[in-house]
């Protein structure tokens, strides 16, 4: 789906919107069609209007989001990556410590190995210096993916070398998804 179509703009906006079209469709078809065509006039928004809302009814709050990250930032290294290798594993992953490396955790799952960089986690700002790092380390292992961990701003620069070399960036509401509700 394009980027900027109907429905994707649809699917980033707040559901009501869409079920707000669709009651607009469907008032309007009603004036031309038979009322049985004019409900399946507006039912692709009426859709798109239940699928927006079911994903952000699972999506974490903005105080929810504060709430994480305030704690993500008070915890030591010790309670901060046991907070992360517990939630991993409660995703189904089979997670081991590294060491020596720029990778903090190996996680295994269906036979893709995905490393999980998180010891700046409480760093203001991100450059690309450590994504670099990790990507590194990712080819060395051959490892499927790599993920960075982040409580603070990732730059620009950052975030468009993730995007590029598909460096998955673990932030915002992701963290706050993945964490339980007082991370310990």
């Amino acid at each position: 789906m394009a980027k900027n179509s109907l429905f994707a703009v649809l699917l980033r906006s707040p559901w009501w919107m869409s079920v707000a079209i669709a009651a607009g469709i469907f008032a309007a078809a009603r004036l031309v069609l038979p009322q049985a065509y004019a409900f399946f006039v507006g039912l692709p928004f009426l859709a798109i209007g239940c699928y927006a809302g079911a994903r952000q009814l699972r999506s974490p709050s903005a105080a929810r989001v504060a709430g994480v990250l305030e704690a993500v930032r008070a915890m030591s290294w010790d309670e901060f990556s046991g907070a992360i290798e517990r939630a991993y594993g409660r995703e189904g992953y089979g997670v081991t410590r590294t060491s020596g490396s720029q990778a903090d955790f190996e996680l295994a799952r269906a036979g893709r190995i995905s490393l999980v960089g998180c010891k700046r986690w409480k760093a203001a700002r991100t450059g690309i210096e450590p994504l670099r790092e990790l990507l590194a380390e990712r080819r060395a292992r051959d490892a499927h993916e790599c993920i960075y961990v982040a409580a603070g701003e990732i730059t620009d620069n950052a975030l468009a070398f993730a995007a590029k070399h598909g460096i998955r960036l673990l932030r915002g509401a992701e963290l706050a998804k993945l964490l339980p509700k007082r991370p310990s």
